[in-house]
């Protein structure tokens, strides 16, 4: 049996298993009104607020380094397992959520979520590498970012219309049994790397190896031409700083809207569950529109014949920019109709950006060392994006989101300057550079 394109299967179950992974992530922030009240009905709403920082810091700090280990566990057992090992344990871990019983509870399942949601993104960037030639990647990881966007699309009204007819344990039991479900065509389907894939046809097979700039395969292959260097070899490199310092720059971006969009919404509107669940998923709509502009950008001029390097930076740079007047916008934004557009836009420039940083890696190394790269560069964001996410109670004292906002524009600076400065040429590097 052969199943025509079947790269393109195989990234949109990825996709799909991104929307489960924020489904999983976004029960949360949703539910927390309602949770709170229940388990902290004796604390204000700014302790409440102080809880769930530290809840959310505990899982980004976990997810930070889950990055790293499962970015190691991708290039060690590949992208079948790995996958498998990820979100099989972070589907257990979101239906634990449902038998918290106050700070200690919450933050032991979350930081056990937060661990094992972070092989998605290494996983991903390593089935990205597998599957698809250079000129395909960025619009491959575009496709993959949308899942994250979809996600958040779908969770809002979903949960919130859930809460409408169960209560937040059990919603937490009916999001972690998605992820298990979505085992059974993974493993069916994804039977091996693209040169041993017995359902690929011969063409496919030929057109993406051959369009790739070196073979990105690593444990599942037999061989790798491209540049594998050890650890602390790969971070000798600028280019590799490059990356690190692009991703911890422009990912808290992400999660400070990722986190802190509905308790926005109700500590500044006054909404409840129901109407977070109305509003909040405008915002990934801009995130999903940026996830497949940023790389059918990318792919379009790659085939119009400009580099991998001028590509990669013109469209990096073109979400930053998108970025930075728009989270400045959000510091006066009007109503909540307003702000939740503007939110729009500033997660298209994100999205614009992101799929382009998280190709980099490939763009780069060989298949044994991508994984190990976008890790690190995962762990780096997150660790970030925890950095963000444990000052924004005290930055937004009194319901004043400004210099959270502030902070997000001058973030987008950084990363664009990273690329530009520490990554002179994207192009295949080897021992000599």
């Amino acid at each position: 049996m052969k199943i025509k394109g079947l790269r393109w299967w195989v990234i949109t179950l990825i996709a799909l298993a991104t929307v489960i992974n924020y489904m999983d992530r976004q029960a949360l922030p949703v539910l927390w009104p309602d949770m709170a009240e229940d388990l902290y009905p004796d604390k204000t709403a700014d302790e409440r607020k102080g809880i769930y920082a530290i809840i959310s810091t505990i899982f980004i700090f976990s997810y930070a380094f889950g990055q790293a280990i499962f970015g190691k566990i991708f290039d060690k057992v590949g992208t079948r397992l790995g996958f498998t090992l990820s979100i099989g344990f972070w589907s257990i871990a979101t239906a634990l959520h449902a038998f918290a019983k106050g700070v200690v509870g919450l933050s032991i399942f979350r930081s056990l979520l937060g661990i094992s949601e972070a092989g998605n993104w290494p996983g991903a960037a390593k089935g990205n590498a597998e599957w698809f030639p250079t000129k395909e990647r960025a619009f491959a990881q575009g496709i993959f970012n949308s899942g994250a966007a979809i996600g958040g699309i779908i969770a809002f009204p979903t949960i919130g219309l859930l809460s409408a007819y169960f209560g937040w344990g059990y919603i937490f039991l009916i999001v972690g049994l998605l992820g298990l479900l979505w085992l059974v065509p993974w493993w069916i389907l994804v039977k091996s790397p693209p040169s041993k894939h017995p359902w690929i046809s011969d063409e496919e097979r030929h057109y993406i190896l051959s369009g790739q700039q070196h073979n990105t395969t690593g444990h599942d292959e037999e061989e790798d031409e491209g540049y594998n260097p050890d650890t602390l070899k790969l971070l000798s490199h600028k280019e590799s700083w490059g990356v690190i310092i692009a991703s911890a720059a422009i990912d808290p971006i992400w999660w400070l809207f990722i986190f802190w969009i509905p308790i926005y919404l109700n500590e500044v509107y006054g909404m409840d569950v129901k109407a977070i669940g109305f509003y909040a998923w405008v915002p990934y709509v801009g995130a999903m529109v940026g996830a497949w502009f940023g790389g059918l950008l990318a792919q379009n001029r790659i085939k119009a014949g400009w580099s991998v390097n001028k590509t990669r930076k013109l469209v990096i740079t073109l979400g930053c920019l998108i970025m930075l007047p728009t989270l400045l916008a959000m510091s006066a934004p009007g109503g909540p109709e307003t702000a939740v557009i503007l939110m729009a836009v500033i997660l298209f420039g994100f999205q614009t950006a992101i799929g382009n940083v998280q190709t980099l890696p490939s763009d780069l190394l060989g298949g044994r060392s991508v994984g190990t790269l976008a890790g690190f560069a995962g762990m780096a964001a997150k660790l970030g994006a925890f950095g963000l996410t444990a000052l924004v109670p005290w930055l937004t004292s009194g319901g004043n989101y400004t210099p959270a906002f502030v902070i997000g524009a001058a973030l987008a600076i950084i990363a664009m300057a990273s690329i530009w400065v520490l990554c002179p040429k994207i192009a295949p590097l080897t021992s000599k550079n």
